[in-house]
């Protein structure tokens, strides 16, 4: 190191020499590629032309930095915000996100981006994990300052409060309603409909109706009532495209007190708390029954003979009862050593199911007999199982298939042109705002054209979002109606029940100490049994 001598003869370290670099303006190329996500919580006309007003704005702002580029503009329209898996183009701007796509989202407010504060600070750990800060203008919040994350903390929180103090009012509003015989239904079974604040009926479906309670008295099952409707092709109740009348909705029908002319309410019931969820009231709520709500379809004496009809059927045979009933498990059991089919047998008043080639001689297949009531508990734990467990459980089992399904259709050549003009209308997009930035562009010029090419931009995304995930395979179909059938039976069995058993499994594999229960979606399940026949 170089030395030099003061005047008072004392040795000072020369002075290093510091050259200071100006900073430059990014290259084209290192822009921030800046991304805006925007959301309107209803359909109404009014909030359509917010959802307008917000896209044209962070148009304008992205474009008029010289340091920003457009990545895209993300939209959810009347979808609400409580739940991040309820709106398909945030999931789409986090998925852009994690390929690497975005620098940094524009939001108007934490309101906006999310109403769940778990959800809300996953989320933006997770960006900011890969790089990607969001900048919320309402609070002046961005998550790029390591100090903003506790301040979205607690702006999350005040959401989430508000969210819940609204969903409260809304339930208490509807309790008013319930205790006062008011309350009017967003929705009503098949057969009525809502016209002028009141449930009318519906003449066309109230035939059909009528008919289906007609038919099981005169002694049709509901498997069989279903296919007769089915065969005839009878518009099935509103629900998903495709569906088509099952044994579930005939019972749901057979079973609904709707139909003369009282109303229970509050069979199923909202959470009080982010994220919102619905569950069957077992209790937890209080429910209300109020007798001649609407105009009745069927007489109470045929109703009720239904129900008694119900409980009698599928209940098995009864001593003294000399017409048994067809049992479920007919043609349903195989054998898993030699294929061969169950066949029923009865000893000492006891009913077994017995493997068809071991009852004819023994040495040739090692599977013994069952008795009846040991398949019937086997169900029963199977069943309880998937009332607690089996929602999460196939709504994983549907995502994964789907994702599979997505991946498989990235080549498709529609979807390839659908891309390109989703990207060439956000181009246009961006060149109509740069005009208008410059002032080329009359104000009520750039609005119309604004306002029509969202639409179009809009329509293209609906139409790939019903090309992606709108032609389900046969799996990910039938997963979608055991879940609806599930949804609808009961919470508990105190007893095997046939018609649930029937609705449920397509076939039952017997093998030394278990049964696989393959449900009709395909889904094997295994319950252990225990051998005490030789």
């Amino acid at each position: 190191m170089s030395e030099k001598r003061l005047t008072d003869g004392s040795l000072a370290l020369n002075e290093k020499k510091v050259i200071v670099i100006e900073k430059a303006e990014r290259p084209e190329s290192q822009k921030l590629r800046v991304a805006a996500y925007a959301r309107v919580s209803s359909d109404s006309t009014d909030q359509l032309n917010s959802f307008m007003a917000q896209t044209n704005y962070y148009s304008t702002l992205i474009s008029s930095n010289e340091n920003w580029t457009m990545a895209d503009i993300y939209a959810d329209e009347g979808i609400t915000g409580t739940s991040a898996q309820k709106r398909p183009d945030f999931q789409r701007l986090l998925s852009d996100c994690r390929k690497g796509r975005v620098d940094k989202i524009l939001v108007k407010s934490i309101s906006r981006f999310a109403r769940n504060t778990t959800e809300c600070l996953e989320t933006i750990r997770e960006l900011k994990s890969i790089g990607v800060g969001v900048c919320f203008e309402e609070q002046g919040i961005d998550t790029s300052d390591m100090s903003g994350e506790l301040l979205t903390a607690v702006f999350a929180a005040i959401a989430q409060k508000e969210s819940e103090s609204i969903s409260g009012n809304m339930r208490w509003s509807y309790q008013q309603r319930m205790k006062s015989g008011t309350y009017l239904p967003s929705s009503v079974p098949y057969g009525y409909v809502i016209q002028n604040k009141k449930i009318q009926i519906d003449e066309k479906c109230a035939d059909i109706v009528r008919r289906i309670f007609h038919d099981y008295l005169d002694g049709l099952n509901m498997d069989e009532i279903a296919a007769k409707l089915n065969q005839e092709k009878v518009t099935a109740p509103i629900g998903k495209e495709g569906l088509k009348w099952r044994e579930c909705t005939i019972s749901y029908i057979l079973s609904n007190e709707r139909y003369i002319g009282d109303s229970l309410w509050q069979k199923t019931y909202t959470s009080s708390t982010l994220p919102f969820q619905r569950a069957k009231n077992r209790g937890e709520c209080e429910k209300y029954y109020v007798e001649g709500t609407h105009e009745p379809i069927i007489e109470k004496e045929l109703f009720f003979a239904v129900q008694e009809l119900k409980q009698r059927r599928y209940a098995g045979p009864r001593k003294g009862n000399v017409a048994a009933v067809s049992s479920p498990f007919q043609k349903r059991i195989y054998c898993g050593e030699c294929g061969s089919v169950f066949k029923k047998k009865i000893c000492r008043g006891k009913t077994y199911w017995i493997c068809r080639s071991h009852f004819k001689d023994k040495d040739s297949c090692p599977v013994v007999q069952i008795p009846e009531e040991e398949i019937q508990s086997a169900f029963l734990r199977l069943y309880h199982k998937l009332k607690i467990h089996g929602s999460p459980i196939l709504t994983q089992m549907v995502s994964y298939l789907q994702q599979i399904r997505e991946k498989r259709m990235l080549w498709r050549m529609d979807i390839i042109e659908l891309n390109k003009r989703i990207s060439d209308i956000s181009d246009q997009n961006r060149m109509l705002a740069d005009m208008n930035k410059l002032g080329l562009v009359d104000s009520d010029i750039f609005i119309s054209q604004s306002n029509e090419l969202n639409r179009q931009l809009q329509a293209a995304k609906q139409e790939k979002e019903r090309l992606v995930g709108g032609r389900d395979d046969d799996t990910i179909l039938k997963t979608k109606e055991l879940m609806e059938t599930l949804e609808l039976m009961p919470a508990y069995l105190a007893a095997f029940d046939g018609e649930i058993f029937d609705e449920l499994v397509e076939k039952v594999t017997a093998n030394s100490n278990a049964l696989c229960f393959r449900l009709k979606n395909g889904l094997e399940l295994t319950e252990h049994i225990k051998r005490t026949v030789r």
